[in-house]
């Protein structure tokens, strides 16, 4: 059961690499003009995986940046894998082991996040391993093109490398709501929300993080509220044993 999960994950993880590797691309050619060695950006992506935190901290070493702000900025970037870990938490079988746990922890990702959220009944953990093992290279990968040979290509081709990321989205959210009205009927209030807290002036002044962390937080907790899920059935729980 493991190995064919496991199997299953790597399948579905290539089309997330290959996303991985056109945005990540971009990513390197940030981390170059921040100073970066491709050996030290490769690095970082193979270690912290978070595009939007990567991106923030490029940018702040290029503007010479003290070692507290750059921590703080990451902190609030961040700070929404904590909402995703705690709901991937709920998503395990009550039996899987610790390390289980921990590896799943290292690589928390909107993407992936999507794709074992989406998941029917529990998760089974060697499915989320199988997704790792295909994405996390392409990430990699890209940071290191990216850095090596990034400046070589015309500034139109890099940008359009970037949509990449946004056609990744749209593939974990359509599918999803499209079985669910409730999963829509969220996903169309978050689009509005979102565009909404653009325009306000009070709101307009947070950080983009910030204000993914409110969005994520209300409407997920008013989802919740309003439309609870059933609780799991039993025979569930055996699928990461």
């Amino acid at each position: 059961m493991n190995t064919k999960q496991f199997s299953r994950g790597l399948r579905v993880g290539v089309p997330i690499s290959l996303g991985y590797l056109a945005v990540s691309f971009t990513l390197g050619i940030t981390a170059k003009n921040a100073g970066l060695s491709a050996f030290q950006a490769t690095l970082t992506s193979l270690l912290v995986n978070a595009s939007a935190g990567q991106y923030a901290a490029f940018t702040m070493m290029a503007a010479q940046g003290g070692y507290w702000e750059i921590a703080i900025l990451e902190a609030v970037t961040n700070a929404r894998y904590i909402l995703m870990s705690c709901a991937l938490s709920q998503k395990l079988p009550a039996a899987s082991k610790l390390w289980h746990r921990l590896v799943i922890g290292f690589n928390v990702n909107d993407e992936i996040f999507g794709m074992a959220i989406a998941e029917q009944g529990k998760l089974n953990p060697f499915y989320y391993f199988g997704m790792m093992t295909v994405a996390m290279p392409g990430w990699a990968l890209g940071t290191f093109l990216g850095t090596s040979v990034g400046n070589v290509l015309p500034a139109n081709v890099v940008s359009a490398l970037s949509v990449g990321l946004y056609g990744m989205f749209l593939a974990v959210i359509i599918p999803a709501s499209r079985k669910s009205k409730v999963i829509l009927g969220v996903v169309v209030v978050s689009m509005a929300a979102s565009f909404a807290l653009e325009c306000i002036p009070l709101f307009a002044s947070l950080a983009s993080g910030t204000r993914i962390i409110l969005l994520t937080v209300v409407i997920a907790a008013g989802a919740a509220l309003l439309f609870p899920v059933k609780e799991e059935d039993k025979e569930g729980e055996g699928h990461g044993a």
